[in-house]
């Protein structure tokens, strides 16, 4: 497994840590380019971006499971076959900058979201926030009224004409976040396909800043 690194701007030791976890097909160097945007405002945070477990299906890129179904209960199934190699990744990182759960941030971008919401509440130590692009919430309804749930606070981002993730996930994973009793904030954007748009960019960093303060 890759891990790419954008080492913090103070030069000094972390006092941060930020995870981004990239979609299906992709790599970390997709998501690390976004190190550059955010680093003025987090100088102390350290950016790491690792390759998802496996080759992906199509041929190209990583995945963190399998989208041959897209029914509810398989993409649950899949998102449960990564939540140790996730977990443990998130536990080195943790271990080897030495620092708390509440200075983790998790990034995800499409089923990279998908991860760090499927994975990030059910953490023992709450995390420090979750921002999710493009993305949606799997087995969320076994959030609600669940008394082994952490609730880090979340920020979502989503393109409103999105043909990969359409944008009705988006309000699926806010309204039942917030069912959960989570602290849910984020946008959507006009005539906007499944990507990252500079006001998802700027609001996604002021989240992150504020969270890890």
């Amino acid at each position: 497994m890759a891990i790419y690194t954008h080492q913090p701007l103070s030069g000094q030791a972390p006092e941060s840590i930020v995870i981004l976890l990239h979609g299906y097909g992709s790599n970390g160097e997709d998501l690390i380019g976004l190190a550059p945007y955010w680093e003025k405002d987090l100088p102390n945070t350290v950016f790491v971006a690792p390759d998802a477990p496996y080759t992906c299906e199509m041929g190209f890129g990583f995945q963190w499971f399998s989208l041959h179904s897209w029914a509810p209960i398989a993409l649950v199934a899949g998102a449960e076959q990564s939540t140790g190699v996730l977990n443990k990744f998130i536990d080195e990182q943790m271990a080897k900058y030495n620092l708390p759960a509440s200075k983790v941030a998790l990034v995800g971008f499409s089923q990279g979201t998908m991860m760090s919401l499927y994975v990030g509440p059910r953490r023992t130590e709450k995390l420090g926030g979750i921002v999710g692009y493009s993305g949606g919430l799997l087995g969320g309804e076994a959030l609600i009224g669940a008394a082994n749930v952490t609730k880090p606070p979340v920020y979502l981002a989503h393109g409103e004409m999105d043909t990969v993730v359409p944008v009705g996930a988006f309000f699926h994973a806010k309204e039942t976040l917030r069912q959960a009793g989570f602290d849910v904030s984020g946008h959507t954007t006009p005539g906007m396909a499944h990507t990252i748009d500079e006001q998802g960019i700027h609001e996604a960093g002021e989240f992150l800043k504020k969270v890890l303060a």
